[in-house]
């Protein structure tokens, strides 16, 4: 991981965009974010728009057009190959996150797809999932676009913001606590987005007569 991070933040132009696009992408199309999550790599790609090493716009246009591609891939995967991936290892010993997943897409159907765009494991899963359900495509490429253009222009905000302050930490106490940092800035974010959803609709639902 530190390797991986140490090369990505000391690449410039081309070499980066298409690294971060590659592993954003990866994440939604091969399952790679159980390893290395796309937000983590959307980040750095971020912090590296910050450094000067790429374009913030051309970084947001790249972290977006890879996610919904990849989602894309993803949904046509779980659409051809379906139960075969369900039984994979590598979501073997996941079947209670599956069913979740499943739960959720039966009952809120593209919110779902939105919504699973902004947690790591949904965000891995839920484009083949829809395409295992039987999802129509327009409807799935519809949330799946809204999904990735919001999540790609606010999680590399989120790294290009928190650019300076990545390199005051990295510098005083190592790379690993700025990425754990920046990491817990992520997560806090994506939290405070549910529970802010969650508490809009339990003040709608006692509204209603």
């Amino acid at each position: 991981m530190t390797r991986l991070t140490d090369w990505l933040l000391g690449l410039h132009g081309l070499p980066v965009y298409g690294l971060v696009g590659l592993l954003v992408f990866a994440e939604d199309a091969l399952f790679v974010g159980f390893v290395l999550p796309g937000e983590t790599a959307a980040v750095l790609g971020g912090v590296a728009a910050s450094r000067g090493h790429a374009s913030l716009p051309v970084m947001m246009a790249v972290v977006v057009g890879c996610a919904i591609l990849g989602d894309t891939v993803g949904y046509e995967i779980g659409r051809h190959l379906g139960p075969r991936i369900l039984r994979s290892r590598a979501l073997k010993n996941r079947g209670e996150r599956i069913d979740v997943a499943r739960e959720q897409l039966a009952r809120r159907g593209g919110a779902a797809v939105f919504l699973g765009r902004f947690v790591a494991f949904f965000r891995a899963t839920m484009p083949a999932l829809a395409g295992t359900a039987g999802m129509r495509y327009p409807k799935f490429l519809a949330f799946n676009a809204a999904g990735g253009l919001v999540w790609g222009i606010a999680v590399v905000l989120l790294g290009y913001l928190a650019g300076n302050s990545y390199a005051i930490i990295e510098k005083t106490f190592g790379r690993a606590t700025a990425l754990i940092v920046l990491a817990a800035v992520v997560g806090a974010v994506v939290v405070w987005r549910v529970r802010r959803r969650s508490a809009r609709r339990t003040d709608q639902s006692g509204r209603r007569p």
